[in-house]
């Protein structure tokens, strides 16, 4: 679903600059002699001392002014708390009031005999499409497997036409005769709110009398295509979109979800105005670095699972985590 090579580029390293040279000292010029009196009295001897006094003087007066250019000037002072801000890649990000935060342990988080996240309370699932091709349910299921996220459809991003996902009707016969939970997804290229409804009523018309028990997501990514319609589409309209989608699922009495990855969260989408749906996370490692909360992860997208050729994403949901009260508070 998630391709983190487009969607987060790492940031450029900064050139460095040629290294700092070391202030140059300026060798001291020698006084000039004073004129000599060619008498020998204690008039030409008493300048005589005078001029050595004042060379003393110039010479400790040169040495001091030395040592202070050499000095190293004191390091910049580190900056203070910032208050409610945490860092993402180069930017300062101030938190946004209202939006609970990541509160999972991240101690917690494990590898288990199968080389997958695991936590404590929470259930291993995966998210398939076509791209899966077809799918052997049950060795799934025997296979640590409690549930799957099925994509129902996309719209097309250049023409945005509807379109079923050509496995949607065997993924969701065979895992729910597996005993998998399901849930479902729609790749959305939506440019209005509007539209989004659109694809909404696609995934209520697609389920028809199948029982869904997991989250019902709008994902909305960006097409890396000059001839993309959604090219140049905003933050806020963005948020709109998602709104409109999770509204129309909400009221068909499924639970809505948005999917999303960091660059989204903290650069598009209103998270203040999604609080009330389920957020299903892409962020692939072993430990969830996103700073508000979340109740789906999907933390890999080059997972094995048997019965399935190829990689499938691997997700965790942590809201029976919740439940059971394994978040600190």
């Amino acid at each position: 679903m998630y391709d983190p090579q487009a969607q987060n580029p790492a940031p450029p390293s900064e050139e460095e600059g040629p290294a700092p040279q070391p202030p140059q000292t300026p060798e001291p010029s020698q006084p000039l002699s004073p004129p000599q009196n060619r008498g020998s009295g204690w008039t030409g001897k008493a300048a005589l001392a005078l001029s050595a006094v004042a060379v003393l003087l110039a010479a400790a007066t040169l040495v001091v002014v030395l040592q202070g250019r050499n000095e190293p000037e004191p390091p910049p002072e580190e900056p203070g708390p910032q208050g409610n801000t945490f860092q993402y890649r180069d930017r300062i990000m101030t938190a946004l009031e209202g939006v609970p935060v990541n509160a999972y342990a991240k101690g917690d988080f494990s590898l288990n005999d199968k080389g997958r996240v695991a936590y404590p309370g929470a259930r291993a699932g995966i998210d398939v499409s076509t791209h899966q091709q077809e799918i052997d349910w049950p060795a799934v299921a025997a296979d640590g497997v409690d549930y799957a996220i099925l994509r129902v459809g996309y719209r097309g991003y250049t023409e945005g036409g509807l379109f079923a996902d050509s496995q949607f009707a065997r993924n969701i016969q065979g895992a729910t005769g597996a005993g998998l939970d399901v849930g479902l997804y729609f790749f959305s290229q939506a440019i209005t709110p509007a539209e989004a409804e659109m694809e909404a009523a696609f995934v209520l018309e697609a389920i028809g009398d199948y029982e869904i028990a997991g989250p019902v997501a709008f994902d909305w990514e960006r097409v890396e295509d000059s001839a993309a319609r959604t090219n140049g589409l905003d933050g806020e309209t963005l948020t709109r979109c998602a709104v409109a989608f999770c509204e129309k699922i909400k009221a068909a009495g499924y639970e809505p979800a948005v999917y999303l990855n960091q660059d989204q969260a903290y650069l598009r989408y209103d998270l203040r105005q999604l609080t009330d749906y389920t957020l299903w996370l892409a962020e692939y490692g072993q430990l969830p670095d996103f700073y508000y909360d979340f109740d789906l992860w999907q933390y890999s997208c080059t997972g094995t699972v048997a019965g399935i050729q190829g990689d499938v994403d691997l997700n965790l949901d942590l809201r029976g985590a919740k439940e059971e009260g394994e978040t600190p508070e």
